[in-house]
């Protein structure tokens, strides 16, 4: 009698073929995506990753103009290729050529919105931020104004090898207000490139350093400075920390050339204490004052290390300003920059005055609001004071956020009441 459990072979896996990969019908340079690899691109995020990548273009180079294509070979962008895990930035999702009139248009574009938030052409000042990146639908370029010159910085190949074509369609886009254009892209582009690139000026010439931002004089060192010489993106918080500062002694770490010391001497401060690592950030920073207060006794500097300045401290200040260089500038060092933040926090929360007001910032792309707000959380908690949140504080206006690239929120800050 057979028995009631028997042995059966265990059926073989069937094999499933892969999907095939359609060869793009184009004499241009393509790359080609997986299967189910193109939805961001139909939600119009601008980056491609290496990793959806399926098929490119033989001897495709760093730097070159790319046409995006789906698995079954319809056209999707184009954008500038390059090595790295952001291996497409997106142009346009249009197919369209890409020569100096694309430039003109798009620059003509970011223009446009300046002038209406009044800082093209404005009575107030003549310092802001003309191209942020994707915000503005380029990205891989910032380019900054200063008075009548641009200080263009590629973060990419492809804007680097586009970079003379820009310079000249900037000129038209700006309405004959921009004279000069230098290009800063030394540390900026990647090394591994290896493009020997060196900065100078691509148009003019003028060695004019001196701009204004609301009706405050700076010396702007775009030749050695960090960024593109100047903190553009602090203008909007640079006021509000002037309506705190009447009366209050003042304490502004990593101050680069004191655009937040300058703010609270017009605001009425009793005294201004300027504190960075860099001599050549606390000259800058003493020679603004002077610019805009000479004689003015309110306002010392010193070159030492924030933390050790900090620990070393009184308690006689009454308004401190925390805003360090990027803690994270990947992923990989988001832990220990959470503990820098919370460290920071933790030690200007003990050695504020009561009732004083602390203005405190993360610039790392890596850490997002809710993880700033976290570590600022625990730090207040080691403190053991009682912190309130009077504002919460971001990038202005010209540094627009692309809604389909939230990665372009950047600037995170509090303004914190400590009791």
């Amino acid at each position: 009698m057979p028995s009631q459990y028997h042995h059966r072979r265990p059926h073989r896996r069937e094999r499933i073929a892969p999907t095939p990969i359609a060869t793009p019908d184009t004499n241009a340079k393509y790359v080609s995506l997986y299967p189910g690899k193109s939805e961001s691109l139909g939600r119009f995020h601008p980056w491609v990753f290496s990793g959806a990548i399926a098929l490119k273009s033989e001897g495709l180079q760093e730097g070159e103009r790319v046409e995006v294509y789906d698995a079954e070979g319809q056209f999707l962008a184009i954008g500038h290729y390059q090595i790295g895990s952001i291996a497409v930035r997106v142009l346009s999702f249009e197919r369209e050529t890409i020569d100096e009139a694309f430039w003109t248009t798009r620059l003509s574009e970011a223009y446009a919105l300046r002038l209406t938030l009044d800082l093209a052409e404005s009575q107030r000042g003549n310092i802001y931020r003309l191209v942020h990146g994707e915000g503005d639908r380029l990205p891989g370029l910032v380019i900054d104004v200063y008075g009548q010159t641009a200080v263009m910085q590629a973060h990419s190949v492809g804007m680097h090898y586009e970079r003379e074509t820009i310079a000249q369609a900037l000129m038209s886009a700006t309405r004959g207000t921009i004279k000069n254009v230098y290009y800063k892209s030394e540390t900026t582009l990647p090394f591994k490139a290896d493009l020997g690139q060196e900065n100078g000026f691509l148009i003019g010439g003028d060695p004019e350093d001196v701009a204004i931002e609301n009706g405050l004089k700076f010396h702007i060192d775009w030749l050695r400075g960090q960024k593109t010489g100047f903190f553009v993106d602090q203008r909007d918080n640079r006021s509000l920390l002037e309506q705190y500062a009447k009366g209050r002694r003042v304490l502004n770490m990593f101050c680069y050339t004191g655009g937040f010391s300058v703010y609270a001497l017009r605001g009425g401060a009793e005294c201004v204490h300027s504190v960075d690592c860099s001599e050549k950030a606390i000259e800058l920073t003493r020679a603004n004052a002077e610019l805009n207060f000479p004689g003015d006794t309110r306002h010392e500097a010193y070159a030492e290390d924030a933390f050790k300045f900090l620990e070393q401290a009184g308690s006689d200040y009454d308004l401190i300003v925390l805003d360090p260089p990027a803690f994270a500038k990947h992923r990989d060092a988001l832990r220990n920059a959470l503990k820098g933040y919370t460290r920071l926090n933790a030690i200007a929360f003990r050695k504020i005055r009561k009732g004083g007001i602390v203005f405190t910032f993360s610039c790392s792309q890596a850490v997002n609001k809710d993880q700033f707000r976290l570590a600022v959380f625990t730090a207040a908690a080691q403190s053991g004071r009682h912190v309130r949140i009077l504002h919460q504080l971001h990038q202005p206006a010209d540094h627009p956020i692309n809604i389909y690239h939230p990665e372009g929120e950047y600037l995170k800050g509090l303004v914190l009441q400590v009791e």
